[in-house]
């Protein structure tokens, strides 16, 4: 340590000879360095102390491997790269050989120390790979490679999601257990989906837009969150810190097994109000029939606006006052839940093209399904959100701003280990995921 001090300081009073002045950031750099180079050296000799090495352990395959040697491992660490020798048995048996000490560390079949992992996992689940790589390189110096970065973060999104997929199982079975705990006054769950590119070969036989085959996979996306108080008009306000999420690119009815097991653990065995919230998809209404029939089932009131907005635009294409005038009125027949009158509006139209007359009828449908979702002076008196915000902003910024940034292609399993790894972040559940992982391994 002495002598990294001694050297630091030599070449600070160097630096200032020859500029004449102190470079605050190359001694900040210099000095972390020395201290990283300091720490490696402490826990280099850390890890030399010597261990019990008993002379065979149990092997796999139900024999005892033997002692054999010592063998020498490199491990790039927080605080850079390190040499650690570690006992090395041999089954006589099957012939495979193991290091203990390896899992004791959690570093086997890695060369990267858990907190270096964990670095590089966080950063691969926030930006590009490469980008992480030189995140890394900059805030903690550590040299990784790009590669390494998409490993491990990947790797710990896979673990993660074998994880859920694990839990899910007994559900199918099994009906889920009513959880002790407090009343909620209301919960809401909100679904929502969105599509993210991916290689050729995982659309293979799917039909995108005219005809053509699909260049993008839908992430179905749901949160869960608590609302307890109201703001100073009465208006709901969402608990801080309640939201949670789960999701991955899998049909609907996998889908519908997650966001279940999700607002039950959250607690929707002891909501006073039970909400759902989504658009128009099919599948939302589907899987709340099946797995929430209770809720409240409210469409989302700016999605039913923009469907008035798009209609209008091709009824007059051409005369923007008439389109203003007439999806206005619209509109307050929509806000007050006069579902019925606003029908009979549509109904009422002369479309001049079969497209439009087509899309018309389209229209007619999709708010005579949703009637009963609609009601929003009746959800308003109960104070209720009338608005799916919360999940499509979880589409912005939890996949697309990680998932969908320009020249990205996604295998199915990759995307789905970085959106299992975002959402346990942005649920709050990370740390304990992190503190459960070698209490699983042990």
């Amino acid at each position: 340590m002495a002598r990294e001090v001694e050297s630091l300081l030599a070449v600070i009073f160097a630096g200032r000879r020859k500029s004449g002045r102190l470079d605050l950031e190359a001694v900040e750099m210099a000095t972390r360095a020395a201290l990283h180079r300091a720490g490696a050296t402490v826990l280099e000799e850390l890890l030399a102390i010597a261990d019990e090495c008993p002379r065979q352990v149990p092997c796999g395959c139900g024999g005892s491997a033997h002692y054999h040697e010592r063998r020498p491992k490199q491990l790039l660490t927080v605080l850079g790269r390190v040499e650690t020798e570690r006992p090395y048995y041999l089954c006589p048996a099957c012939h495979r050989g193991q290091s203990p000490r390896d899992q004791e560390l959690d570093v086997e079949g890695t060369e990267y120390s858990p907190g270096v992992r964990r670095m590089m996992a966080v950063v691969g689940s926030e930006t590009s790979f490469d980008q992480g790589r030189e995140e890394l390189q900059l805030l903690a110096g550590l040299e990784v490679t790009t590669k390494a970065v998409e490993r491990q973060a990947e790797a710990l999104g896979a673990d993660i999601a074998a994880q859920e997929q694990a839990a899910l199982q007994p559900s199918l079975q099994l009906p889920l257990p009513q959880l002790a705990g407090p009343e909620i006054p209301a919960l809401y769950v909100e679904m929502d989906g969105t599509g993210v590119p991916v290689v050729s070969a995982e659309t293979q036989g799917r039909a995108g837009k005219q005809g053509a085959q699909a260049r993008t996979r839908e992430v179905k996306l749901g949160c869960v969150f608590t609302q307890t108080t109201l703001d100073a008009h009465g208006r709901p306000r969402r608990e801080e810190g309640s939201t949670t999420y789960t999701g991955g690119i899998e049909t609907a009815e996998a889908f519908g097994r997650r966001i279940c097991r999700e607002a039950y653990h959250r607690g929707w065995s002891r909501a006073r109000k039970k909400v759902v919230i989504g658009d128009r998809a099919p599948w939302i209404w589907n899987l709340t029939a099946e797995h929430f029939p209770e809720a409240i089932q409210i469409v989302d009131l700016y999605h039913a606006r923009q469907h008035l907005w798009e209609l209008s635009g091709k009824l007059w294409p051409s005369d923007q006052r008439s389109r203003r005038n007439w999806t206005r009125r619209r509109e307050k027949q929509l806000e007050g839940g006069r579902i019925e009158s606003l029908l009979r509006a549509l109904r009422f139209l002369s479309p001049a093209t079969p497209q439009t007359a087509e899309l018309v009828r389209q229209e007619i449908d999709y708010f005579a399904a949703n009637a009963a979702r609609m009601r929003y002076p009746a959800f308003r008196r109960q104070h209720l959100f009338v608005g799916s915000g919360v999940v499509e902003a979880g589409c912005k910024t939890l996949i697309g701003s990680r998932l969908k940034r320009s020249g990205m292609f996604w295998r199915v399993g990759a995307a789905n280990a970085i959106i299992a790894l975002r959402c346990h972040r942005l649920s709050g559940k990370f740390e304990d995921y992190w503190e459960n992982r070698r209490a699983r391994a042990a």
